[in-house]
């Protein structure tokens, strides 16, 4: 994934050796590697095994495949990064999976709508790629907002192990 710029973010593509030096706990080393500084709580171990579902080796094995369109999102005129857009992996059905965090003191801003748009358009114009989805649960309104803010609509449903229905949402080509 190239570096994208929105209006008011730069979306960074995640690397290995970004990833490597999150895994090593090493947060000075990742914001060396990725130029910019990370929020207070992050990076931590809760988001690195939602957004990275891998283990260490696989990554190494495939980053383009299983980094694939992972980034970091950074305020444009600041070296801060307040979120992060992933889709678990270049998919091999042509239906990609998006998933998006922002730090909690820069919500209810926008970014997540403006930077998740920008990662989807990408996907959507990449070879081979022929929907992006997403999944939230009906109570969370938050996510439900940025899912309907950049153009997808519920297909459908499925059960989440734990925590009940998730709802899928989907924009296509």
């Amino acid at each position: 994934m190239p570096l994208l710029e929105t209006a008011r973010l730069r979306i960074v593509p995640i690397t290995l050796e970004a990833i490597e030096a999150v895994l090593d706990h090493d947060k000075e080393r990742a914001e060396a590697i990725v130029c910019a500084k990370f929020p207070r709580a992050w990076p931590n171990d809760d988001l690195v095994a939602l957004g990275f579902p891998f283990s260490r080796e696989l990554l190494r094995e495939a980053p383009e495949i299983r980094l694939w369109g992972d980034s970091l999102v950074l305020l444009r005129h600041e070296p801060r990064i307040i979120g992060s857009v992933v889709f678990h992996g270049l998919p091999t059905d042509g239906i990609a999976e998006v998933a998006y965090t922002i730090d909690d003191r820069s919500r209810r801003e926008g970014y997540a709508a403006e930077a998740t748009l920008a990662c989807v358009e990408w996907a959507l114009a990449q070879d081979g790629i022929v929907a992006v989805q997403a999944t939230t649960f009906r109570w969370h309104l938050a996510s439900l907002g940025v899912i309907r803010r950049i153009g997808m609509v519920e297909v459908g449903s499925r059960e989440h192990d734990t925590l009940g229905e998730l709802l899928v949402f989907e924009r296509r080509r």
